[in-house]
């Protein structure tokens, strides 16, 4: 089996039963005898088994070769052969006193993020949940025509409520009379009170 292809199958095994920490380390330059390391931890001795149990069922489902988990009357340290990868699921006390990483761990190995069932099946990148699904080319040109026209629609609003492109009547012809009746009013005020009021001279004749 693809060494590739290995680890990612140990890793999500671990992953399905909620292993905390994983790590996996590239070990072709270290020794001969297996090509990974892969260390994950557990919180309880019922999680090493399981988590144990999970890897080696689901390397043989793949077709590989798996020896019988050691450690697994403890459950402290539990250690899965699965031939060109090492898997060990350890508790966190046991893990941070051998430190295994520090042994192993001259290079680090980064797999991708994994993609649901789904996804994968209809061989498209997982969609955010609440995002719109991908248009055809013809739905995308006329959504952008839809939304030019209701950009210049929104621009030439002038207050909300009214009409698009609609123009603003009342208060252009409200102002257009008040002018008009101030400057009536002002000579008037300008008069004195009781004043009389001038007459024109006549032209003479």
């Amino acid at each position: 089996m693809d060494i590739r292809k290995l680890q990612r199958i140990i890793v999500d095994a671990l992953e399905d039963v909620k292993a905390q920490d994983i790590q996996v380390f590239n070990t072709e330059a270290l020794t001969s005898l297996f090509d990974r390391v892969v260390v994950a931890s557990a919180t309880s001795n019922r999680q090493t088994r399981s988590l144990a149990a999970h890897v080696r069922d689901k390397v043989r489902e793949a077709g590989g070769e798996v020896r019988n988990p050691e450690g697994a009357e403890s459950g402290e340290w539990v250690l899965v052969d699965c031939g060109d990868a090492v898997v060990h699921i350890m508790q966190p006390p046991i893990r941070a006193y051998y430190k295994l990483e520090d042994i192993w761990g001259g290079k680090s190995v980064h797999l991708k993020a994994r993609q649901p069932v789904e996804a994968v099946r209809a061989g498209a990148a997982p969609r955010r949940r609440g995002s719109a699904p991908p248009r055809s080319g013809a739905a995308a040109k006329a959504g952008a025509k839809a939304g030019s026209r209701t950009g210049s629609r929104t621009g030439s609003r002038a207050a909300p409520g009214t009409a698009s492109g609609a123009k603003p009547k009342a208060a252009a012809s409200k102002g257009s009379r008040a002018a008009p009746a101030a400057r009536k009013a002002a000579p008037r005020a300008a008069r004195a009170p009781g004043a009389p009021a001038r007459k024109r001279a006549k032209p003479a004749g």
